[in-house]
């Protein structure tokens, strides 16, 4: 549909209007009334085996769903996905088998399941009966194939584009109304995410980032607090306004809210929003602009993260961030050898418009220190050195305290999303010095860029205050083909994670 400037728009807002639902289904699988059944495959001596779950259908069979696997060439490999016709043997026309590899994970699980759905795009209703001995298990089965029946159909017209799975039926004996309804939780929250990332440019400024902030905290609960222009500049937030005065497009800064009447501690989530970034006056080549539409994904991520955890409702009080702005070249915009005064009064020197998520996150960094948090977790796709240390999948993690980094790694491990442990030497601080202002936003050392970003932004975490910085520039957004349940395009990077995060602050585990 259009909204009344004529762009396209789905009923929800920015968001997709085509969702898959999920229940549970304990019925005999050789009898179920589903257009597909997926199970696992694992390595066997003749190719491949039906992982545990599939016995009804192996019976069904009569015992040859091995042979029929190794007939197909299947090796029960992670990644792998083996269809085969019933021939009228069970009620369901296909058999899907995910390779699931020797002793699977979560992360495994929800892969498989995610590749398997995906492959089944333009199924009506689809059972998964991967092996989940666990109720955690059971919920990473679900998520996986929630994730990987996304899709953006937003901008699409014509009938040559085949519709995610509608429906899928989670066979799980050990699955339960609680695990079910988690994964949906986190899929609504990931997917969210994926959306506003892969919205264009021109249908995601920083007001209608700001406007889709509002709709979220109006749905879930959450309060919310928007800046405009003219209140970021009259309040001092000198990175934000400095980003984006080259845009015919103004920035924003979002506030959003979650509290808990037995809470103890408080989480402050503060995302990197640059709704398009083309490097402003210190232009980026053509080959690194044309998906910098994700470069609001750290924000986006907060978003999310704040959604699922308003029906989650952990015992944590979280405060959300949403520095928001577009970095566009303009006879208004910043210029290097700029100075402009953060909030808080530390000025910072602007070498290179094109590293100014640190600039629109040291305001934030700064403004959530007035909410007294025990902890503080910026997320941000933020630098290509991260791509260049870390590949396209694994997330950088930094930290003024060792112990939180390392706890932040391991709650990004349980979400299932890759992250790695990284420094922050304090001998790259002096490549921060500037000859006018209290610090320049780039070093003269052209190594180590991750790091130094994450230098820089420490400048502004407050006093005493426990801070973990999330480089999500790779995860964020899929260049190549998808895998297990990653699309191509926006992937939601981080948003399970910063739901974790919350979760083990609360439990007293952060």
């Amino acid at each position: 549909m259009l909204d009344p400037k004529g762009r396209n728009r789905s009923p929800g807002g920015l968001t997709s209007d085509y969702v898959t639902s999920i229940g549970l289904d304990s019925a005999d699988l050789a009898g179920l009334d589903v257009d597909a059944i997926v199970i696992g495959a694992v390595p066997a001596d003749a190719g491949a085996a039906p992982a545990a779950g599939a016995g009804d259908l192996d019976r069904a069979m009569d015992g040859r769903l091995a042979a029929a696997l190794g007939a197909l060439g299947a090796t029960g490999k992670p990644g792998e996905i083996t269809k085969l016709p019933t021939l009228g043997a069970v009620t369901a026309p296909v058999i899907v088998a995910a390779g699931l590899g020797e002793d699977p994970s979560a992360e495994d699980l929800r892969r498989a399941a995610g590749a398997a759905v995906r492959a089944l795009a333009g199924s009506g209703k689809v059972a998964v009966a991967l092996p989940a001995p666990s109720a955690a298990e059971a919920e990473a089965v679900a998520l996986g194939a929630l994730l990987g029946a996304y899709s953006f159909d937003s901008y699409r017209t014509g009938d040559g584009h085949k519709s995610p799975v509608a429906e899928i039926r989670l066979a799980a004996p050990a699955a339960t109304d609680v695990a079910v309804e988690r994964a949906r939780v986190l899929a609504d929250a990931v997917n969210l995410v994926r959306d506003l990332v892969n919205t264009p440019p021109s249908d995601l400024t920083p007001e209608d980032l700001a406007n889709e902030a509002e709709r979220v905290a109006r749905e879930s609960g959450l309060g919310i607090e928007v800046l405009d222009e003219k209140a970021l500049v009259d309040g001092g937030y000198g990175g934000i306004t400095g980003v984006g005065q080259g845009s015919v497009n103004p920035p924003r800064l979002v506030r959003l809210a979650y509290s808990h009447p037995e809470a103890s501690k408080t989480l402050a989530l503060v995302g990197k929003g640059i709704t398009f970034d083309s490097g402003g006056l210190s232009l980026k080549p053509t080959g690194s602009m044309d998906w910098m539409k994700s470069d609001m994904g750290g924000a986006g991520a907060v978003l999310g993260a704040m959604a699922a955890i308003a029906e989650l409702a952990p015992k944590v009080n979280v405060v959300g961030y949403l520095a928001i702005a577009e970095n566009m070249p303009s006879g208004s915009a910043q210029r290097p050898s700029d100075v402009l005064r953060i909030y808080g009064g530390k000025t910072v020197e602007v070498l290179n418009t094109d590293a100014e998520g640190r600039l629109v996150l040291a305001d934030a960094l700064v403004r959530s220190g007035e909410d007294a948090p025990d902890l503080i977790v910026d997320v941000a796709t933020l630098t290509g050195a991260q791509l260049v240390a870390l590949g396209s999948r694994t997330a950088g993690v930094m930290a003024n305290d060792d112990d939180v980094r390392e706890k932040v790694v391991a709650a990004a491990e349980r979400a299932g999303e890759a992250s790695w442990g990284m420094p922050l030497p304090a001998e790259l601080r002096k490549g921060l010095d500037s000859a006018v202002a209290d610090l320049a936003n780039i070093s003269g050392d052209r190594w180590g860029g991750m790091l130094v970003a994450g230098v820089f932004l420490k400048e502004f975490v407050p006093d005493g205050v426990k801070w973990a910085h999330l480089d999500i520039a790779g995860p964020s957004f899929q260049q190549g083909e998808p895998y297990g349940y990653t699309p191509k395009g926006g992937t939601g990077a981080a948003t399970r994670t910063l739901v974790q995060i919350a979760e083990d602050l609360a439990a007293g585990i952060l």
